[in-house]
């Protein structure tokens, strides 16, 4: 449980005297703080060739989408498109939170990316957010052409909340029939929603001192959910708990060492590895959940960057994927 210096600091920051815990706050007052603290310590902002807001048709209401586009050197070929899904437990984050990390793999994955704005609890609960995303990419792949993308190299991404969704468009996709998915990168996801789950690390690290806590996930839970108990048990809210994982994406899955939701991250790895997936688990031991969107501040969160682009670009420019 040992966390490098400048984590160490943030955490210091954060569990100073009067500062209220997540769960303890109203929605609207944790939206503005997530906004705040992550925009505070975002990673530097990259250039695009052009970034275009649109509304899509979704399943009750229209989507709004931020595109980006890279500066595509060959002009004549189509480009890789990734979808991202934000996280924020569901409720929390917005395509401002995902801007800049937007634009990150956008540069630096060359790549087409879609910043989704999924309807957020507790306003649109279960399954809401998650019609919104398989939506969102069934809308991409229908209309690569026009994007300038190429609809046989759509991958998907999100952290936290947001590899739960990820993870979930990959599996609606196959059960579904809908369109082919790529690659599939998953940031420290929670893959089982049932928060009495037991995996040692929502012990180790579920009391609080390490940013999300277990009293913070059954407060997500309970504004995410109709019926807590029932649904989260459904396959589009735990993915973890689908029987056959076989013949979905190949992953990229990160986590954190000091998270309560590193040993979730670990067993979907694991268990898509059982099931024939090509996988690459990545644990950086020495810092908390959320690290990726604090990468301004975190050497290691722009680490994690990198190797998410480094293997977006591998991945999505190459006829082989480079898992195999």
């Amino acid at each position: 449980m040992t966390t490098d210096p400048q984590t160490q600091a943030l955490l210091d920051s954060m569990n100073a005297e009067g500062n209220p815990k997540l769960f303890e706050l109203s929605v609207e007052d944790a939206r503005a703080g997530l906004k705040q603290m992550t925009l505070a310590m975002d990673i530097t902002r990259c250039e695009v060739a052009r970034r275009q807001e649109l509304m899509i048709p979704g399943p009750e209401g229209e989507i709004p989408l931020r595109i980006y586009w890279p500066d595509n050197e060959n002009k004549n070929s189509d480009l890789p498109i990734l979808l991202l899904f934000h996280g924020g437990g569901f409720a929390l984050a917005d395509l401002d939170t995902h801007e800049n990390v937007s634009r990150y793999y956008c540069t630096h994955a060359q790549v087409i990316v879609i910043n989704v704005a999924y309807r957020l609890s507790p306003e649109h609960k279960f399954p809401a957010g998650v019609e919104d995303c398989y939506a969102a990419l069934c809308w991409a792949a229908a209309n690569a052409e026009q994007l300038n993308g190429d609809a046989n190299r759509i991958a998907v991404t999100g952290d936290s909340a947001g590899g739960n969704l990820a993870a979930v468009a990959c599996q609606l996709s196959k059960a579904r029939q809908g369109p082919p998915v790529a690659f599939q990168l998953l940031a420290y996801p929670v893959t089982n929603m049932d928060v009495s789950a037991a995996y040692e690390s929502r012990d180790t690290f579920g009391k609080g001192e390490y940013f999300l806590s277990k009293m913070d996930l059954q407060w997500l839970s309970e504004m995410y959910f109709y019926h807590p108990l029932t649904e989260q048990n459904d396959l589009r809210a735990s993915p973890i708990l689908a029987e056959d994982l076989s013949d979905l994406p190949p992953a990229l899955i990160i986590t954190a060492g000091n998270d309560v939701l590193r040993d979730e991250g670990k067993h979907y790895a694991d268990r898509l590895e059982a099931a024939g997936v090509k996988v690459e688990y990545v644990c950086f031991e020495s810092t908390i959940h959320g690290f990726m969107a604090f990468a301004g501040a975190l050497d290691v969160g722009k680490e994690a960057l990198e190797l998410a682009a480094q293997m977006l670009k591998k991945t999505l420019h190459s006829k082989e994927s480079s898992l195999t």
